[in-house]
């Protein structure tokens, strides 16, 4: 197979559309493994692959025992390759565009419930200033809906304290405005009074830092949420996506704007949003059989 092609549309996904490393390296992986599929079967150019080969990759993948959702990113990253070919004009048509995955059940998203984020974010000590700077992070996540990634790259110039709001830079170099509420409002003051002790460097723009006084990194973003949730004793793990998908369910819940809630994620296709309308369906159905006569489970005879 030609890897100039290859190369060159990994390369662009960096370059053009921005996406983060980790995203490439999925679509790194995904397509040699496709490449390896074709040289198995001695297909020697990419106009050579037709749609009964891209089902005989997705069938075998399918007997090595992949689930539905992972075929389905592996079909996804063959058809944005050869969309790419396609422009290029190396091949005429797509041969992975009617291919269907395998369906797998989704698999819901793990929440807290309010209780749950009012105890992670009791009143802590103020003597304690890096427990002042993770507080204003988790609860601005939560506040927001924001990705761990768009946390990390936040600047001082992302937040306006007056207006309540935020610019956000997120997947495929997509901004989107969005409001902060008052809790996160007074985290993040409190925050911003202390930073200067922590920056070195007086030009740095990231609004949260370590100790060094460098942009925090991702895996600190976890270690830090981890102590916190030990220390008020939470009683289960807690993921920063967690505090994402919380946020999105409870103003679904509040809500039932399902398209507000899509905005404010930043999902491209609401499909991707829908998966919380069954999260707020279990709400439902939980309160129905506490509350509805006919539901309730007799507690004695």
């Amino acid at each position: 197979m030609n890897s100039r092609h290859l190369q060159s549309f990994l390369q662009m996904l960096k370059s053009e559309k921005f996406y983060s490393p980790h995203t490439c390296k999925n679509y790194s992986r995904d397509l040699n493994l496709f490449s390896e599929h074709l040289q198995s079967r001695e297909i020697q150019h990419w106009q050579d692959v037709d749609y009964r080969t891209v089902s005989a990759f997705a069938a075998q993948r399918f007997r090595q025992g992949k689930k539905g959702n992972t075929i389905q990113r592996e079909l996804s990253s063959i058809r944005s390759f050869y969309k790419y070919l396609i422009r290029q004009r190396v091949v005429t048509s797509n041969p992975a565009l009617e291919v269907k995955a395998p369906k797998t059940a989704k698999k819901l998203p793990r929440t807290c419930d309010t209780e749950q984020i009012d105890q992670l974010f009791k009143a802590h000590s103020h003597d304690d200033n890096l427990t002042i700077r993770d507080l204003a992070m988790f609860e601005l996540m939560y506040s927001s809906g924001l990705r761990l990634a768009e946390l990390a790259s936040l600047n001082l110039q992302s937040i306006d304290i007056r207006q309540k709001q935020m610019v956000v830079t997120g997947k495929g170099n997509k901004t989107r405005y969005l409001p902060v509420g008052r809790k996160a409002i007074e985290a993040l003051q409190k925050w911003l009074k202390i930073r200067p002790g922590y920056v070195k460097q007086t030009d740095e723009a990231a609004l949260f830092t370590s100790k060094q006084g460098k942009r925090i990194s991702h895996r600190s973003i976890q270690s830090r949420l981890d102590k916190l949730i030990k220390s008020q004793s939470l009683g289960q793990h807690v993921s920063p996506h967690m505090l994402r998908h919380s946020f999105a369910t409870h103003l679904l819940e509040s809500s039932s704007d399902l398209r507000a809630v899509q905005e404010l994620l930043g999902h491209a296709d609401i499909s991707t949003t829908q998966i919380y309308t069954h999260l707020d369906f279990q709400h439902l159905a939980q309160v129905y059989d506490k509350a509805h006569p006919r539901a309730r489970k007799k507690t004695s005879e």
